[in-house]
């Protein structure tokens, strides 16, 4: 159930509140907006009656939260959450944009990659160490020493890296590295996973599974809500159906519908969704004007020799001109890209 608390409520009567929520055995979330300050009262909440709470002073209303996903919901928390990290913002007005290579190969594949991608417009870095493959014959990340190299590429052009995590037992090395740990969709529903990273406080970038509804992909989201860390996004990376002339079926209706029904930032992944390096750039325009958050795009300065997912890869001029278009389209929502970038510059200076 959710408390809400009256807009002249005191430090003082939010506490006593709090106080009053763990007596009842229940764990206590706090939600403090600009509008109204809402306590999260979250567990078996079937017999602890309403009244406990309503009769506290400082209270204005009590509510059960009708959703299975407590506090994803934007019935929990109204406005939608900023996730901050060092000087980015993911879920304002600005748009990040996150690139770079599937797979971290070489000290000057991740350099070269991380500068390109840089000049042209990105947020963020991405990059796979730990590489969740179909055939166990296939490329499986450079581990720690990929963890390292794009330590480097971030020092080298401050942007903050976001990298896939395959198991709890990678937390203590890859949360001393990255700014955003990455949950694949084979991962999705990894539970003891999930419940490992709510208990640290890095961001997520969480990733809806293969064939996972959008209630799935939120109660996922509640695991680790739930174990405290509310740097939670989500990411929606396409879904697997009958057709085959893309590798997944990309549900751009899950952007508004993400964005409707929780406060969390959401992220469109168009290399995954489309496999095909020529159909990025136009989901990517898609899904801003659905009103994504971000994008998070596959860049290789050479996808040929790419040891992972090079078709789906753009070479960093087509990623600057995707930088150019979806900033065009962010415009026109009232909204930007995150980056000091000047578009007609990147446009003129790439195209």
């Amino acid at each position: 159930m959710m408390i809400i608390m009256k807009a002249n409520a005191t430090p003082q009567q939010v506490e006593a509140v709090i106080e009053q929520v763990k007596l009842a055995g229940l764990n206590v979330h706090l939600s403090q907006g600009v509008e109204a300050t809402i306590i999260g009262a979250v567990g078996e909440t079937h017999n602890v009656p309403m009244e406990r709470f309503e009769r506290l002073d400082g209270v204005n209303l009590v509510q059960r939260i009708t959703q299975p996903y407590k506090l994803a919901s934007r019935q929990f928390h109204p406005e939608d959450s900023v996730i901050s990290l060092d000087g980015l913002s993911i879920g304002g007005n600005e748009i990040a944009v996150i690139a770079g290579p599937c797979s971290v190969e070489s000290r000057s594949q991740i350099l070269e990659t991380a500068q390109a991608v840089k000049e042209a417009g990105a947020s963020a870095l991405r990059g796979g160490v730990f590489k969740p493959r179909t055939s166990p014959y296939s490329f499986q990340g450079l581990g720690e020493e990929g963890l390292e190299l794009l330590a480097e590429a971030r020092e080298l052009t401050g942007l903050p890296i976001v990298v896939e995590i395959m198991s709890q037992v990678q937390v203590d090395v890859m949360v001393k590295y990255v700014d955003v740990l990455q949950v694949g969709a084979r991962n999705m529903q990894n539970f003891n996973l999930l419940r490992a990273i709510g208990a640290t406080r890095t961001a997520v970038l969480l990733k809806r599974g293969l064939s996972a509804t959008v209630e799935e992909l939120l109660m996922s989201a509640e695991y680790i809500l739930a174990g405290g860390n509310t740097r939670v996004m989500l990411c929606e990376r396409g879904i697997r159906t009958f057709e085959t002339s893309t590798r997944n079926t990309t549900d751009i209706n899950a952007i508004p519908v993400l964005k409707n029904t929780t406060h969390l930032p959401v992220i469109l992944d168009p290399s995954h969704s489309t496999g095909h390096a020529n159909y990025v750039a136009a989901i990517a325009r898609a899904g801003i004007a659905a009103g994504a958050d971000g994008l998070i795009i596959e860049v290789h300065p050479d996808p040929a020799k790419a040891v992972s997912d090079g078709k789906q890869s753009l070479k960093p001029e087509q990623f600057a001109e995707m930088v150019y278009q979806t900033g065009q389209i962010a415009q026109i929502m009232g909204r930007r890209l995150a980056t000091s970038r000047d578009f007609q510059l990147v446009k003129n200076g790439w195209a």
